[in-house]
């Protein structure tokens, strides 16, 4: 005869208890080589142009001025500067309109790719959490699109250099490809970087808008190099002296550098008393501009492969964290 023993209840049955370290669970993911993950993002090549295009797209919907608000937005800021420092604060600077777009052309490929890109895996949730794909590729269409933006806002550029009968340094143009080129894995690298950290951190969001004024101001986009060199020559202080190290050791000034010797071209112009103004290191040729693009460039690509070793790290809790 079968004698047949009543099942427990769930109320009799022992549950188990749970602490605070069980409540979330961190995902390693495992290990993919560098190789294989910039493998993957080239066969979905066509799935960043997608994105880029949808970048572009989002932004100006329903807009009615469109992509003219590319060439806009810098404009209007090189009025406003050039009001600023050349008519109130007379800077002292020739064709100082020049100058500034020169270096504000590829400071703001650098200030609206990385806002982008830090909110791009954020933003995105929906696909994260439903498809696979390489996700560094929404960080690198934010970079695309404020590639294709910068080319716009190059005829803003070309429209002043007619304006102010300026011509460029044409033996000193080739070197704004690896500049170009260091720029770009530069961005591409902290944008990477940015994503993957602001889906748990969402504090990273606000703190780069903080981060990118101080950087701006950092920058030699609206004053010249050897205004900051001469102050710190003639300054014994030893906090000056770390603060030129610090000032030196950004990598965004090289770039900006170059672009400003080949686009206003002139190192030392005579101001408006016939007195030379020193802006650009003048007793330098082009290859010293280009081993310090090559050098952003070198450490450009070993901050793309870090950041995209902690992507990879970081991939696995995207969608818990989401």
């Amino acid at each position: 005869m079968t004698t047949l023993v009543p099942r427990p209840s769930d109320a009799d049955s022992p549950r188990p208890v749970r602490t605070p370290a069980d409540s979330v669970v961190r995902v390693v993911s495992a290990k993919v080589g560098l190789r294989t993950r910039f493998s993957d993002i080239w066969r979905y090549r066509e799935l960043l142009a997608g994105l880029t295009r949808k970048e572009l797209k989002v932004k100006y919907k329903n807009s009615v001025l469109g992509f003219l608000w590319s060439m806009l937005n810098p404009a209007t800021s090189i009025l406003v500067f050039y009001f600023v420092f050349q008519v109130v604060l007379k800077n002292g600077i020739p064709g100082f309109a020049v100058f500034l777009i020169s270096g504000i052309l590829c400071w703001n490929l650098f200030q609206n790719a990385l806002p982008s890109a830090c909110v791009s895996v954020v933003g995105n949730a929906a696909i994260v959490k439903k498809v696979s794909f390489p996700k560094e590729i929404l960080a690198l269409a934010s970079v695309g699109a404020a590639l294709i933006h910068m080319g716009l806002q190059t005829i803003v550029l070309i429209f002043f250099l007619g304006i102010f009968r300026w011509g460029p340094a044409v033996a000193y143009l080739p070197l704004l490809v690896p500049a170009l080129l260091a720029l770009l894995v530069l961005t591409a690298a902290i944008g990477i970087f940015l994503a993957a950290m602001n889906v748990r951190m969402r504090d990273m969001q606000h703190l780069l808008e903080v981060g990118l004024q101080v950087w701006f101001w950092a920058t030699p986009i609206v004053y010249g190099f050897m205004t900051i060199q001469a102050k710190v020559a003639v300054s014994k202080s030893v906090v000056y002296q770390a603060l030129w190290v610090a000032y030196r050791l950004n990598p965004v000034t090289p770039i900006v550098m170059t672009f400003q010797r080949a686009i206003y071209a002139r190192p030392s112009p005579r101001g408006a008393n016939g007195v030379r103004v020193p802006i650009l290191p003048e007793h330098v040729n082009q290859w010293w501009y280009l081993w310090q693009d090559l050098l952003v460039l070198a450490v450009g690509i070993v901050l793309l492969a870090l950041a995209m070793m902690l992507f990879s790290r970081l991939e696995g809790n995207f969608a818990e964290e989401l």
